[in-house]
């Protein structure tokens, strides 16, 4: 197996700096770091450069010029670029635990996706966590998240739970395994047989789309969401809207009903099934 991760990413540097913080850290080193940028400026392309110069990561940078909300054109631009067989999805306001990389290899099986989970923090706490606190692993632990100004609430099992509990966890919760966009993956064959991300999707549920399509395809959901952890930023989301809600749950409800596999609006243009 060969493994990328793809990291989406838009002129947010300064959370894109913790979440590459956390693939530094990672207890297995081997993969490819694919940045998926949508059209980001000079600010993050230098925070980008810096972590090349640290030589810690191998980093491929996937861009195209900023023409609005054009995640599911740059993710696609990412699945066709990179030689990886099999992609971690996530955002760049995730930073990854230390065990990330090593738990989606493990959870990894023939015909199934990975559906991990992510602990949300508060903008104070998001702004407090810094580079040692992500290299030794303290910004996982809950009670150092609490002396920050964390609340507490029963989501903290996330954190809490040792490798035992956590596959208990993952078996007893009433949550089905779906595909995520902050923390999933699975093998870059059952995405290029659906073709990949719909485009003409925008902010909300565009990445579930993709996981909806595949599940028709036969492909299965492996729930890991208490054993492949990430902490995510807050931030704000001046992108979302009514009206792309409304368009995307469309798109989505045709998939469901007709149990489609296949989007004309994907990696292939104009091509059909």
């Amino acid at each position: 197996m060969k493994m990328g991760v793809v990291v989406t990413t838009y002129n947010s540097p300064r959370w894109l700096e913790k979440v590459m913080w956390g693939y530094e850290a990672q207890s297995d080193p081997d993969f490819e770091l694919i940045i998926a940028d949508d059209g980001s400026g000079q600010e993050t392309a230098g925070v980008i450069e810096r972590f090349k110069d640290r030589g810690r990561l191998n980093i491929r940078h996937v861009w195209h010029e900023d023409d609005g909300f054009r995640k599911t054109v740059i993710l696609n631009k990412a699945i066709v670029e990179t030689p990886c067989d099999y992609l971690a999805f996530t955002d760049g306001d995730c930073i990854p635990r230390g065990d990330y990389i090593a738990n989606h290899k493990a959870a990894a099986r023939p015909g199934h996706f990975v559906s991990g989970g992510l602990y949300r923090l508060t903008m104070p706490v998001s702004d407090a966590i810094t580079e040692v606190m992500v290299a030794n692993g303290t910004a996982f632990q809950f009670e150092t998240l609490a002396r920050l100004g964390q609340t507490r609430d029963h989501k903290r099992m996330k954190l809490t739970a040792g490798p035992r509990l956590a596959n208990w966890l993952n078996r007893l919760t009433p949550t089905g395994a779906t595909w995520n966009g902050g923390n999933s993956s699975g093998w870059k064959a059952d995405m290029v047989a659906v073709n990949g991300f719909d485009e003409r999707m925008q902010y909300g549920g565009l990445d579930r789309e993709m996981g909806e399509r595949m599940m028709n395809c036969g492909i299965k959901g492996i729930q890991a969401r208490y054993s492949v952890i990430t902490l995510h930023l807050d931030h704000k989301r001046g992108y979302e809207n009514p009206e792309t809600w409304a368009k995307n749950n469309a798109i989505r409800k045709n998939v469901r009903d007709n149990k489609l596999v296949w989007t004309e609006f994907g990696i292939l243009k104009d091509v059909g099934q």
